[in-house]
């Protein structure tokens, strides 16, 4: 693979981990398939999905409150908000370590966003919080790989 193709793989991995709902669960495979080696394609693809976990944690509730002041914004903050709440009920019995099993399921709907928007609203410390989708986010990527593999065999 050329260094250009490399690149071109490495940057669409890592952009499409970010975005929400496909995460490393769109991610993992797209790197796949795209001729990036199994471990490059984890890596950056964990590493995209993980960057923007400490904005939301730290800017959700903010970006809310803002919202909610402005009335364009304010039914769909409360409709997010609303969900983030519905979503966090494992989280909620079982703090951490619920947070942790929501982000490692790699399943529609869970992941790094909907977890770091779930701790946001249940108030948890950024320094418990951070560590713990972060690991969860890395399990969630070994299960794509694994199912990656046996898909493919």
């Amino acid at each position: 693979m050329l260094l250009t193709e490399w690149l071109k793989a490495a940057l669409t991995v890592l952009g499409m981990s970010m975005l929400p709902v496909l995460e490393l669960k769109a991610s993992i495979p797209m790197g796949l398939a795209m001729g990036l080696p199994l471990w490059e394609t984890f890596i950056i693809a964990v590493i995209g999905s993980s960057l923007p976990v400490p904005f939301i944690l730290l800017l959700l509730r903010p970006f809310f409150r803002w919202c909610k002041g402005r009335k364009f914004f304010h039914d769909f903050a409360e409709k997010l908000e609303a969900r983030f709440k519905r979503k966090s009920g494992g989280v909620r019995r079982y703090s951490l370590l619920g947070l942790f099993v929501f982000v490692a399921i790699p399943l529609p709907t869970t992941g790094v966003w909907t977890g770091s928007g779930i701790a946001a609203m249940l108030d948890l410390r950024i320094k418990h919080a951070l560590p713990v989708i972060v690991l969860g986010n890395c399990i969630a990527g070994l299960l794509m790989l694994l199912f990656g593999q046996i898909v493919i065999l």
